[in-house]
């Protein structure tokens, strides 16, 4: 397969997965808020953490081929990006709904994809689940300056 084939193979499965993580992250925030009661900033983020464990699960074992690597690596690193994106979704959504006046869900849509293009999928593709060794090179450099 070209490169570009399996470039594009990936993107699709990351959006595949994702869609389904939005799923269940719209679904939680939906039932939490007109079920419940709950505040739609506190549902957004209880969203966010259930579409955020799918998520992972999903990209370590489909999207991008990360079985050789270790899972306390991967996970450690996706929970880096995972709160940046949290933040972004759940201040973005806050920001967005205040200012317009909208309902919360028209808001939540709108940065949700817009956090999952630039974002979510650049740092997942490129950091999560690629080999890096951060700690060891930072144990190297450590080293050797002393």
């Amino acid at each position: 397969m070209s490169k570009l084939r399996h470039e594009l193979w990936t993107f699709c499965k990351a959006q595949l997965t994702a869609q389904i993580a939005s799923v269940v992250d719209f679904a939680v925030s939906l039932l939490l808020t007109e079920a419940f009661g709950i505040w739609y900033l506190y549902s957004t983020f209880a969203g966010a953490i259930s579409g955020g464990v799918v998520n992972c699960i999903m990209n370590y074992r489909w999207v991008f081929d990360a079985a050789g690597m270790k899972k306390k690596q991967v996970a450690v690193k996706y929970l880096l990006v995972w709160i940046g994106s949290i933040a972004l979704n759940t201040g973005g959504t806050y920001l967005l709904t205040e200012l317009s006046g909208q309902y919360f869900a028209f808001a939540k849509i709108v940065v949700a994809v817009t956090v999952g293009f630039l974002w979510n999928y650049q740092l997942q593709r490129y950091f999560v689940y690629r080999p890096t060794h951060i700690l060891r090179k930072l144990s190297r450099r450590t080293k050797t300056e002393v």
